[in-house]
């Protein structure tokens, strides 16, 4: 199975949320519906999705501000894992934020989540000495 990465179309929202859900992603304080309208209207060109024969098997959602990049919803299907796609959208994003200068690129992993820090890890990304704090200036 090889699956194209492609920008996301509006079309593919109810199955990119499905797969958000599917993999864990979602939580009830977001909505994943506006969060991909809000996308939509930042570099939407970096908001991508996996394909194979018509069916969404992985998404990743980036930015670039002008200090550092950020990558956000990362997922792939539970049926194509192992088969290299998360390392592909990751490597997509890369690439696209490399060429518009940006210099680093930052995420955050629930520290609860072992599987997705090994990966990570293996990607050659490290834990920063930082504290990641938020505070919400629109409800959903």
């Amino acid at each position: 199975m090889t699956a194209s990465i492609r920008p996301f179309a509006r079309a593919d929202a109810e199955a990119v949320v499905a797969l958000w859900r599917e993999v864990g992603l979602t939580r009830p304080w977001n909505d994943p519906f506006r969060d991909i309208e809000r996308k939509l209207t930042q570099q939407p060109e970096l908001f991508v999705v996996a394909e194979c024969e018509g069916e969404i098997l992985g998404t990743v959602m980036a930015g670039f501000e002008g200090h550092r990049g950020w990558m956000n919803y990362l997922a792939v299907s539970p049926a194509a894992r192992g088969t290299g796609l998360g390392r592909r959208l990751v490597e997509h994003v890369e690439v696209a934020l490399e060429r518009v200068g940006c210099p680093k690129l930052s995420l955050q992993v629930r520290s609860s989540n072992a599987e997705v820090l090994k990966f990570y890890e293996h990607l050659g990304y490290g834990v920063d000495d930082v504290i990641s704090m938020g505070k919400r200036l629109i409800a959903d």
